[in-house]
């Protein structure tokens, strides 16, 4: 087949996941090449709620790109993970904040104003039952023509792969956190 033969879809669906680091790196790689092409973009965050080094980016870049970037930070931690940031957290708060995120996403999804739509951490809150496979199905059917959509985290569900254009499973090779030695800030968050 000719390259002249090849069509351009009008928006794709784009999955990071799997056990190895990068897939927010990925996705704040991805958010870079939309707004540099003057794309609307909405980053919406499932779970960090801490001030990671991709948050600080985000709110340092946002008065560059105005009503351009839309920054939504929903999380309230790790579900179940034994994380410190979360200890005090209760499920209930955790499943709220996962429910509000979620209607956020999709109503950036559905509205049209944004070209691509992050939603980070999404698979981990799914994987973690703080929101059904349903709801996530429901995000894909709900997509704007002209809207792609990014999702991230751990455990995307495999029977969802038919609505995904590129996926991209991010597989450890080594991490220096199997040695015991804490993520390392500026790398790791």
């Amino acid at each position: 087949m000719a390259f002249e033969d090849y069509k351009q879809k009008d928006s794709v669906v784009v999955i990071y996941t799997g056990e190895g680091k990068g897939k927010t790196s990925a996705a704040v790689g991805l958010m870079a090449r939309a707004l540099g092409n003057r794309w609307n973009v909405a980053f919406i965050q499932f779970i960090k709620h801490w001030g990671v080094g991709e948050h600080v980016f985000i709110r340092d870049i946002q008065p560059l790109f105005k009503d351009q970037l839309f920054f939504y930070k929903g999380g309230k931690g790790f579900y179940n993970a034994g994380d410190i940031s979360a200890q005090h957290v209760s499920d209930e708060q955790h499943q709220l904040a996962a429910s509000e995120t979620y209607e956020t996403a999709l109503d950036c999804v559905r509205s049209g104003t944004y070209k691509l739509v992050i939603c980070d951490e999404i698979n981990n809150a799914v994987h973690d039952g703080l929101l059904t496979k349903k709801q996530l199905e429901h995000l894909f059917k709900q997509r704007a023509p002209h809207t792609s959509l990014c999702l991230t985290g751990r455990d995307f569900p495999t029977e969802f792969l038919k609505y995904a254009d590129i996926a991209t499973d991010m597989t450890k090779i080594k991490h220096h956190f199997d040695d015991k030695f804490l993520a390392n800030k500026g790398i790791d968050f």
